[in-house]
């Protein structure tokens, strides 16, 4: 097997990428890692360790704030369109990384297509749950407007990949809706949840936003523009909250004593929060594997993501969400 890393991705790359690929080279000996950035400082910083990796030259990098269509036209040498282009060629089994969300949607779609009967392919990921279980939520982003279809096929897909690669056994799906009787929601959504009610699925209803931390699903299903309005939410809430605790203690010497003495406690919290944990979660529909690792991914969270890689690849995910989509459809005449 053979998995390319991008080197270029996120905030803290390219420190945080290789020293993934080092942990992930003694975890999984058996792969072979190719390292996607500019070949004559990655070789630089690798050192004595440069011998254990591949390396494919890709010395541009695409900005976080640049636009993905133009960013990926403009810039074919840079490292997201390059591990892309590795996965299309063969040379690589999947890709990681953690770079520009729509730049990399963008380069995957382009180069690798969809799988099957795939309409749209979706950006999920991995969100903790305070039982630090975690649930998979999508799409996230990748497509604003959804028809009822589009949104079935987010189920079977993210069911599938919970079921083989978390080792879910019937997971749990459920719509994401202002409430949870089955007439609520727009009329997408209100015709998925009659769908997914013959879809073969676990489908247990709908479920609001404020009880999704709550884990009563595996599986979480939104239109684009809903996924990443509450990503975003949810993201804001919880620095909002880190920095009022920050402030607190600052406030007064009982404050700080008060934080020392429940240290532990928090970072046990945080641990059971921390999205480092989960590593990163495919763009699913692809007719390929591509991971996403969150944008400010340290080095265990990159090194979990190419595990993520690793198990999606062995599990056969992408064949078999194109046979679980083939079933549901002629059931459901998707």
């Amino acid at each position: 097997m053979r998995i390319a890393i991008d080197v270029m991705g996120g905030d803290l790359a390219p420190a945080a990428p290789l020293e993934a690929a080092r942990m992930a080279a003694e975890r999984f000996p058996e792969v072979r890692l190719i390292l996607v950035g500019p070949a004559a400082e990655i070789r630089s910083r690798l050192g004595g360790d440069a011998g254990r990796f591949d390396v494919a030259d890709a010395p541009d990098v695409i900005a976080a704030g640049e636009e993905p269509a133009q960013a990926v036209r403009r810039k074919p040498r840079a490292s997201i369109p390059v591990g892309a282009d590795l996965v299309r060629r063969g040379e690589a089994d999947a890709f990681v990384s953690a770079g520009n969300t729509g730049a990399l949607m963008a380069a995957a779609y382009l180069a690798l297509g969809t799988v099957g009967a795939v309409r749209r392919p979706a950006l999920a990921t991995v969100l903790p749950t305070w039982d630090g279980k975690g649930f998979l939520m999508l799409d996230l982003g990748a497509q604003v407007d959804c028809t009822a279809q589009h949104l079935v096929q987010f189920a079977v897909m993210g069911a599938v990949f919970m079921e083989q690669v978390a080792s879910r056994p019937r997971p749990r799906v459920a719509l994401l809706n202002i409430g949870s009787e089955s007439g609520k929601g727009s009329r997408a959504v209100r015709e998925a949840y009659e769908l997914l009610e013959r879809a073969g699925l676990n489908f247990v209803g709908n479920v609001e936003a404020r009880d999704l931390f709550d884990g009563p699903a595996d599986v979480v299903v939104c239109d684009g523009f809903v996924g990443n309005a509450v990503l975003k939410a949810v993201e804001g809430t919880a620095l909002g909250i880190f920095r009022l605790l920050r402030e607190e203690v600052r406030s007064s010497r009982r404050a700080a004593l008060g934080m020392a003495l429940a240290r532990s406690s928090l970072q046990r919290i945080r641990r059971r929060l921390d999205y480092a944990e989960y590593g990163g979660a495919p763009l699913l529909g692809l007719s390929r594997v591509v991971i996403k690792c969150h944008g400010s991914s340290d080095a265990r969270a990159v090194a979990n993501g190419i595990g993520v890689a690793v198990r999606t690849v062995q599990q056969r995910m992408v064949d078999r969400i194109a046979d679980h989509l083939t079933a549901a459809g002629e059931v459901l005449k998707l």
